[in-house]
């Protein structure tokens, strides 16, 4: 599997203590180096295609560890068809082992606090991967468990039957419909239920899509993700694919020059569909029953499709025994070197966070901002202070 790993540029802490945070591919079959270039690496992307420094880095004080999953995915190459993974729990597994050796290519990092981050579709990574790691700790000797401190899930596409029921009431109080296209779109939006509850997981999957694309017609552009863009989005697909398939950076990266780069696949798309419109609700609840893992959850504002609105559908669905306190619990103003920069309400290993002026993709709407909240959480600093500190070892 392929990664791309960063060191911390300014940690105070020893390196064997210095937290991992761990990337993973957006979804399905969006390669991490998007995220990498585009967000939160430490050198962003231009359309000249040169790299210059990138404010809002995550390795600021952390390591940061890049992965292409599932197998097939940017530079994962597959051998074959057959080896994508056709769930999660397939997913999970690579990653596990993905992981794993990477761990060992240093002893230094053998015990690091590791925190694995997934957004978008992706956002189901990292609670599976955490559960299977968790499972095999119980099996292993202290000193050989994976040091999983939290998950972080951007804009999470979770429960989609219940984030899905929201976005025509979501669009009507932003303005972007009447009355008569929210009707429209909820009766649709019943054909999708239907489907899901019979499990014919690709039709609804492919009936979700008709009506997305029904919405996207009846507001006027061609993305939910930021309601703010109007369809004026950058190309940022087109320049990574022109740079990672250049020589002279295959060469850097050490990837085989006969690699060709896409940034999606539609073959993982493909391997992976049955499994987009299932829910991983459970997943989350799994964790926090353990309560041994922080679990913070995140949305751009602006988020059409698994934002604020969508995210705490789901959420107050959860059976968990701390969600009436999690729910009672004070909704703190947030703010980024004295500017508001978004919302955080938390109980016990469970945050959320509404970060202002982003969309679907927080860290490429709100940069700086962004890198203070995982900083701030990973550290439990300022107004994310006072949690439970885990370790899995």
């Amino acid at each position: 599997m392929f990664y791309a790993f960063y060191e911390a540029q300014s940690s105070t802490l020893p390196l064997s203590k210095t937290p991992l945070l761990i990337w993973l591919s957006g979804g399905p079959g969006s390669s991490s180096m998007t995220t990498n270039l585009n967000a939160v690496g430490p050198w962003l992307l231009t359309e000249s295609l040169t790299l210059e420094p990138n404010p809002g880095a995550w390795n600021k004080l952390f390591g940061l560890l890049f992965l292409d999953n599932p197998i097939g995915t940017g530079f994962s190459i597959a051998s074959s068809p057959q080896e994508i993974p056709t769930d999660l729990e397939g997913v999970a597994k690579h990653l596990y082992v993905a992981i794993t050796r990477f761990l060992r290519l240093d002893p230094v990092y053998k015990h690091r606090p590791i925190y694995i981050v997934g957004q978008s579709y992706g956002g189901r990574y990292p609670t599976t991967t955490a559960n299977f790691i968790l499972k095999r700790n119980a099996e292993l000797h202290p000193s050989q468990r994976m040091n999983l401190v939290g998950v972080a899930i951007g804009d999470g596409l979770i429960e989609p039957l219940t984030q899905i029921a929201t976005i025509p009431t979501n669009a009507y109080y932003v303005g972007l419909i009447n009355e008569k296209q929210k009707s429209e779109l909820e009766k649709d939006e019943l054909e999708v239920v239907r489907l899901t509850q019979i499990q014919n997981w690709n039709e609804a999957d492919t009936e979700w899509t008709s009506v997305k694309e029904q919405i996207q017609n009846m507001v006027g552009w061609d993305s939910l993700s930021d309601f703010t863009l109007r369809g004026n989005l950058v190309n940022y697909l087109a320049w990574d694919t022109q740079f990672l398939n250049m020589a002279e950076v295959k060469k850097a990266l050490g990837v085989n020059q006969s690699f060709v780069f896409e940034p999606k696949s539609s073959e993982v798309r493909t391997a992976l569909q049955a499994d987009i419109m299932k829910s991983v609700k459970f997943r989350v609840e799994e964790l926090l029953r353990i309560n041994t893992t922080r679990v913070l959850l995140y949305q751009g504002q602006y988020d059409l499709l698994a934002g604020p609105v969508q995210t705490d559908a789901w959420v107050k669905t959860m059976k968990w025994e701390g969600l009436e306190d999690f729910q009672n619990a004070e909704r703190k103003i947030w703010k980024v070197n004295g500017e508001l920069a978004g919302y955080v309400q938390q109980w016990e290993s469970l945050t959320s966070v509404v970060v202002l002026g982003a969309g679907h993709a927080v860290p490429l709407g709100q940069p700086v901002n962004a890198q203070a909240m995982i900083q701030d959480w990973v550290l439990q600093r300022g107004t994310f202070g006072n949690l439970p500190s885990f370790s899995s070892i």
